[in-house]
């Protein structure tokens, strides 16, 4: 993995095999036992298995990922101790992150450490600034790990830590991570009665911890380590409140999105359609996973790259789910060979995932084509459905109550999380939603390489599916012979051979509604002055793209725990914002 000069570690071996910082020119763990001093340090510094007995969940920060030694010994430990239902989330930050070869060489020492190596190596993220989700299903646990600068990491963490390791290289080294603004960080991000544990002794983080609320002591330390440090608040801890009842409305992507995000973090619902549901375009034979670009807003592009990276990585864990690998932006216009040069080059991008070739068209190296039911079914599995539709959702006598067209009521959950598309309009008046009713087709014909330029082609299972009609505020499902040759004459104008030899009599055809809103960017999190009430809608053209992300974070909100969505990026998707109000809707151009 290459690196830019501004995140290399500057990685030097020792001849002992031990690596070491180059660029603060300290070691990452102990030559002695670095297994030994984390547990030491870190494990019983905070409490450890003890802080977590009786817990339903709980929550561990770390400031300097480094190898990710100190997150396998915690995994090895919950592992062992943990009783079932428990669930961990684990929050990292690392300015010079490590390439995966580089962090197996250097856990590889610890043999009892192997499963945890094992599943943290295996979700590995690329290098790129911003927050990457770790899926660590056979612990019961998640690691957000931010890559970037520290401040800025907890400032956009959502989290409330029951335990910190601070693990950064020195203060006399690396003052940054020891800084007043970052102790103002941690202290707001810290649950009431949380627990600090760090390897330094230094007079200035000793008294910044102090001023803050923080009991601290000097403990043994380990090894050569004469002393470290051990620091907690001595207040009221907040029990773990119960898992909510939670209905979805919505069996789309979104919908089954939300399934497995609430399976992941140990929690159930209970599965709605709504009255006169409109076909969602989760029922193609074939969908594109690719991001929308953004070159003059850096939260919009973050929002979309790490969408892409989450989704890519959760489908390709499903069998079948990906069809093919890899999508060709073609220009639309001449300004556009300038445009994906700069897309290219932006950060937010793992190396070599975004490129020019010869004719000018971007290459989406890590974009894939997707068999929706492949994906849908699975993660909809687990998810009981309700008998019934849903017509409204009105307030209950113990949270919201789903009443059926004639008033009857469906159920009563604690908490509902909208994600029904179009019809969340229905159900949740005020949203600026708008309908775009889009046709495709598809055929048996050998597919060329998954393309889109305005129109796009992409494989099926057995054939070609390429489209799509978009036509704004049109809410009719009826498959249109005009549509059908729409599609044929857009293909036409970039694959004029495979147009010409499909025939419009022989296509299968479907129609499906897609939700937009003003700003063309999702809704997602908490209904404002509904408590309880949750949406994730507005996906527009990216619902294969965005909803895994988005229904983390929307189920994180559910269940008041950490999210992987920066706090920036969260803002602007949020039904809160001012778009998310507008009533009326102007015209928009069409999406990439």
């Amino acid at each position: 993995m290459s690196l830019p000069p501004e995140r290399d570690p500057r990685l030097i071996w020792t001849e002992a095999d031990e690596p070491r910082s180059g660029r603060f020119g300290d070691v990452y763990f102990s030559a002695e036992d670095g297994l030994a001093e984390t547990r030491a340090v870190f494990l019983a510094g905070c409490g450890l298995p003890g802080g977590w007995q009786d817990r339903g969940h709980y929550t561990i920060a770390e400031l300097g990922f480094g190898t990710g030694l100190n997150i396998a010994a915690v995994l090895d430990l919950w592992q062992r101790t943990r009783t079932p239902g428990q669930r961990l989330s684990l929050f990292s930050v690392e300015g010079y992150p490590l390439a995966p070869d580089e962090a197996r060489r250097a856990l590889s020492r610890w043999s009892e450490l192997a499963p945890a190596t094992a599943a943290l190596l295996s979700g590995w993220p690329a290098a790129t600034p911003g927050f990457h989700r770790i899926d660590l299903p056979g612990f019961g646990a998640s690691l957000d790990l931010a890559v970037g600068p520290v401040e800025w990491a907890l400032t956009q963490w959502s989290g409330r830590a029951d335990a910190w390791f601070l693990d950064g290289f020195s203060p006399a080294t690396n003052p940054d991570m020891w800084s007043e603004d970052v102790m103002d960080a941690i202290a707001a991000r810290s649950a009431a009665d949380a627990r600090i544990a760090t390897f330094t002794v230094a007079g200035d983080v000793r008294r910044r911890l102090t001023d803050r609320g923080f009991i601290v002591e000097k403990k043994p330390g380990h090894g050569r380590k004469r002393q470290r440090l051990e620091a907690r608040r001595h207040g009221v801890p907040e029990p773990d409140p119960a898992l909510p009842r939670i209905a979805i409305v919505g069996a789309g992507i979104a919908g089954a999105s939300v399934a497995r995000a609430l399976e992941a973090q140990g929690a159930s619902a209970v599965l709605f359609e709504t009255v006169g549901a409109a076909p969602a375009a989760s029922g193609f034979p074939a969908a594109l996973v690719t991001p929308r670009f953004d070159l003059g807003d850096a939260a919009v592009a973050a929002l979309f790259a790490q969408a892409l990276d989450r989704a890519v990585a959760l489908y390709r864990d499903i069998p079948g789910a990906v069809l093919a690998e890899g999508v060709v932006q073609r220009p639309g216009t001449e300004r556009d060979a300038a445009r994906f040069a700069r897309i290219a080059d932006q950060p937010i991008w793992a190396p070599d995932a975004m490129r020019l070739d010869d004719q000018g068209d971007l290459v989406m190296r890590d974009a894939v084509t997707v068999a929706p039911a492949a994906i849908r079914d699975p993660w909809l599995a687990s998810t009981p459905a309700a008998d019934g539709r849903v017509a409204s959702i009105v307030p209950g006598p113990a949270g919201w109550a789903l009443l059926d067209a004639e008033g009857g009521t469906l159920a009563e959950a604690d908490a509902v999380i909208l994600c029904a598309g179009a019809g969340n309009a229905a159900l949740l008046p005020g949203l600026a939603l708008s309908p775009v009713r889009g046709q495709a087709d598809w055929s048996r014909h050998d597919p060329p390489v998954a393309t889109a330029w305005g129109g796009y082609v992409a494989p099926t299972p057995d054939g070609v599916l390429f489209g799509a009609t978009h036509d704004r505020d049109q809410t009719s499902t009826e498959v249109r012979a005009a549509d059908t040759r729409r599609n044929l004459e857009t293909l036409a104008t970039r694959f004029p051979d495979l147009a010409g030899a499909i025939d419009p009599a022989t296509v299968a055809s479907r129609a499906a509604i897609r939700a937009t809103t003003r700003d063309r960017l999702p809704l997602c999190g908490a209904v404002p002055d509904r408590p309880g009430l949750f949406v994730l809608g507005g996906l527009g053209s990216r619902g294969f793209c965005l909803a895994p992300l988005l229904a983390d974070h929307v189920v994180a909100l559910t269940l008041d725990r950490p999210s992987p969505l920066p706090a920036d990026i969260a803002a602007r998707v949020a039904p809160s914002r001012a778009a998310a109000r507008a009533l009326v809707e102007p015209p928009a151009s069409r999406e990439d």
